[in-house]
């Protein structure tokens, strides 16, 4: 049986849903599980039941502070090896990413996934282009954002959703592989350009000054975010590779328009 983590969230759900579109079993894991879900909670250590496992999806539960994040991939692989587990998928971060605020996390884990003693395969995901789309701040004019006129090989989530299902429904022709699944150069100003309105780069100072002023974020969200507008900016995160065409067998999907979509479901009325 091939379980995907995170099953809830919006990379899991969709991993789930390539699956089962491909007519291959698979059920999710969550802590909070749906029908036919399996209770999965990364805190609760003696709780982590993957017996029956076959082949596990880890979809990185990076969503707190670093040694919360390893602390949970840890014990998931722990309790892996305890129950057999014939095959782990990691979806970690792009190679380009190393210098980002949250890349210590995904690398550590790597490190442990490859510690194990289990099969593995890893995938460096890019930045997801629905990510990029939801990082420009409609302002009176058009929209802001602190990236200037660097761009990003963005991905559509679901082209990383359809990739984890290639690998785990097939995974021993993938062991010991590391993919980096990047996508084709995006910049802001293409975004704007789609919606139809100006594009106005603003300073990284000011960009950090709005997150730490943002009402609702936790403390490692600005750092995390400012690192990708920097990253961005300065060109580091612009790479391409052929990896990601060369898994699914046919095209990516248009990251721009991915990225277009999102910005033009937050714009404001007076925008429209």
């Amino acid at each position: 049986m091939i379980l995907v983590t995170g099953a809830n969230g919006n990379l899991g759900s969709a991993t789930l849903a390539a699956l089962r579109a491909r007519g291959i079993a698979a059920t999710g894991g969550s802590r909070t599980p749906g029908e036919g879900m399996r209770r999965l909670d990364f805190d609760d250590h003696a709780g982590l039941d993957l017996a029956g496992v076959s082949t596990l999806v880890l979809i990185s539960a990076g969503y707190a502070e670093d040694d919360q994040v390893i602390e949970r991939h840890a014990a998931v692989l722990d309790a892996s090896v305890l129950d057999g587990v014939g095959h782990v998928v990691y979806t970690s971060l792009t190679t380009a990413g190393d210098h980002l605020g949250f890349a210590a996390a995904h690398r550590a884990t790597e490190r442990l996934v490859r510690a194990s003693g289990l099969p593995w395969t890893i995938l460096r995901n890019g930045l997801y282009a629905e990510l990029f789309g939801g990082l420009l701040m409609w302002a009176e004019d058009g929209v802001e954002s602190p990236f200037g006129d660097g761009a990003l090989a963005a991905v559509a989530r679901e082209d990383l959703a359809d990739a984890a299902a290639i690998v785990a429904a097939s995974p021993a022709g993938h062991s010991g592989r590391v993919y980096d699944l990047v996508g084709t150069p995006i910049t802001a100003g293409q975004v704007a350009d789609r919606l139809g309105v100006p594009h106005r780069a603003i300073g990284l100072g000011e960009y950090r000054r709005r997150l730490l002023e943002a009402p609702g974020l936790l403390p490692f969200q600005p750092p995390m975010l400012a690192s990708i507008a920097t990253g961005i900016r300065h060109g580091f995160l612009d790479g391409t590779a052929p990896a990601l065409t060369d898994l699914l067998g046919r095209p990516a999907r248009d990251p721009l328009a991915a990225a277009v979509a999102v910005a033009s479901a937050t714009r404001p009325k007076a925008h429209v």
